[in-house]
């Protein structure tokens, strides 16, 4: 067998089988050093080159804005959570009402990009946190699962950059996150399962008690309507 199948054949096994090689996002140390207009304009012409080699008419009036169009999706959205700078300001409050149970934010829409195939992973966060005498505002659990999951990743270091995060900004270690996600690299490639999705935890302080983790994968299971 060739060198060269053998680690093409490796490379696809280590994608199939979900493998991750850190909890950090692999970034170069130069990552942010050309702006993102330059990256724009590179990324477009790497698209267009893709798109004539599959065959593709470049001048047809459907095709020829794409190139471009998905260099700005790219940089601007979907790889957005790469740069530091669009880190979301989460600001703290005294827990002036003394709250002391947990705070539940559950059926947070998580769309974020598999970093084996670049397609699509798409689910639901639920998050948690009891005060130590800090508190969050709602909003900025969301802008914290947008920002993470805003780049080539695994669920399961996206779940553990979640709860770092928030233990960072509340003080504690009394966090916990379960996401629940379909993978379009499972659902419509490779095996084609569209029935299945993917669960992954993790359960920080209080929440590593069982009557506490219980108390909150409970919480996730109500049927809330409104």
């Amino acid at each position: 067998m060739k060198l060269e199948k053998i680690i093409t054949d490796s490379l696809d096994q280590i994608g199939d089988d979900h493998f991750s090689t850190s909890s950090e996002n692999p970034i170069r140390a130069d990552a942010f050093e050309m702006p993102d207009e330059e990256k724009i304009n590179v990324i477009k012409n790497h698209v267009k080159a893709i798109l004539e080699t599959l065959g593709m008419d470049l001048t047809d009036d459907s095709l020829k804005g794409t190139p471009l169009r998905v260099a700005k999706m790219y940089v601007n959205e979907v790889f957005g959570g790469l740069h530091p700078d669009k880190k979301p300001k989460a600001s703290t409050f005294d827990n002036s009402y003394k709250y002391g149970e947990m705070l539940v934010e559950k059926n947070i829409t998580l769309y974020s990009t598999c970093e084996h195939h670049l397609l699509p992973i798409i689910g639901k966060a639920h998050i948690a946190y009891v005060s130590n005498g800090t508190v969050v505002g709602l909003s900025k659990m969301n802008r914290i699962v947008e920002y993470y999951a805003s780049r080539p990743q695994v669920q399961e270091r996206l779940t553990l950059q979640i709860v770092k995060e928030l233990q960072k900004v509340l003080g504690t270690k009394n966090v916990a996150c379960v996401v629940d996600a379909k993978h379009l690299c499972v659902n419509s490639r490779g095996i084609k399962d569209v029935a299945s999705s993917t669960v992954t935890s993790e359960f920080g302080g209080i929440f590593r008690l069982e009557d506490k983790k219980r108390e909150f994968l409970d919480y996730i299971q109500l049927d809330t309507k409104f």
